[in-house]
């Protein structure tokens, strides 16, 4: 772990393309320790070895919680990234295939394994799986405002976690995608996670804030940041985010409402033409029970 010192910084962005970043609003942090590296699975099959502890991917769907649902689709499994091979309209979400047998031993489905690959970020986490593995840490999960102070490495105001261009004298510098979202792949090998610090860190000796997989945090999700209170003297500290009630999204049918937590950092499916959220001000709302290849989480320490 790195010892994150805490200070006041600002908080967000106002980017009129995603407007669920702002307001910009100054908030301050304590200082606390955060792990330097995605956790891995290595780490997660140490955990699962000791507890015996199994993943939501890994369990049968309950009937009562997916009323809609085929009874026959309700087989443990998770959602995988599969590319299409021509262009699509990207508001389908085609390329999302829930797959029995995926979760975070098999990250593609039956077939495939973790083998060689235990440096990998875990994948195919819910929040409570992420919650239960901090816990026998003896950790927790950040907050979002301590993720994103994180994330900054101290370049408070820059575009990305390494400055504000986002592949500076043409040198990537971090896991996301390349070509045309979804369906043109221009690098050498299928779009998926890579191993642990293969990209330079941050400012903070960081790394992965930014692509390979997107990383769970303790906060619930709300629409937009608050505003900054009329009175310097009253700057939120150490704040939580919003309620289990706001988090909800209205826009559905009641019975597909599921309470949200926010996801930060964007993964290996960001691109420029398409959730282009590999920064660190960018926020994602994902139901607590879903899980899919490109989301992982990292733990942090806080002094008493």
């Amino acid at each position: 772990m790195v010892w994150i010192p805490g200070r006041t910084f600002e908080m967000g962005s106002n980017s009129r393309k995603y407007p669920e970043e702002g307001p910009v609003h100054t908030v301050t942090v304590n200082g606390f320790w955060m792990d330097q590296y995605l956790v891995t699975n290595k780490q997660f099959r140490k955990f699962v070895k000791e507890t015996g502890y199994i993943t939501f991917a890994e369990k049968p769907p309950k009937a009562e919680d997916y009323p809609n649902a085929d009874p026959e689709t309700l087989v443990p499994g998770s959602a995988v990234f599969v590319k299409p091979d021509r262009p699509v309209d990207p508001r389908t979400l085609c390329w999302w295939h829930y797959i029995p047998g995926a979760n975070w031993r098999h990250p593609e489905g039956p077939g495939s394994s973790i083998k060689n690959r235990e440096n990998h970020p875990v994948v195919h986490i819910v929040y409570k799986d992420a919650l239960a593995y901090a816990k026998w840490a003896g950790k927790e999960l950040p907050t979002e405002a301590q993720w994103e102070f994180a994330a900054r490495g101290g370049s408070e105001g820059a575009e990305f976690a390494w400055g504000d261009e986002f592949i500076p004298d043409g040198k990537l510098m971090a896991n996301t995608w390349q070509g045309q979202f979804p369906w043109q792949n221009l690098k050498s090998r299928s779009p998926g996670t890579e191993a642990i610090g293969n990209y330079p860190p941050n400012g903070y000796g960081l790394y992965d804030m930014i692509g390979n997989v997107w990383e769970w945090t303790s906060d619930w999700y709300r629409e937009r940041h608050p505003e900054n209170p009329t009175k310097a003297c009253c700057t939120p500290r150490n704040p939580r985010g919003g309620t289990e009630e706001e988090s909800y999204d209205r826009k559905i049918p009641p019975s597909m409402q599921k309470p949200r937590k926010v996801l930060k950092g964007g993964s290996f499916l960001c691109a420029p033409n398409y959730c282009a959220r590999y920064r660190p001000a960018a926020r994602y709302p994902e139901d607590i029970d879903t899980s899919t290849n490109h989301i992982g989480f990292r733990t942090i320490v806080c002094p008493d």
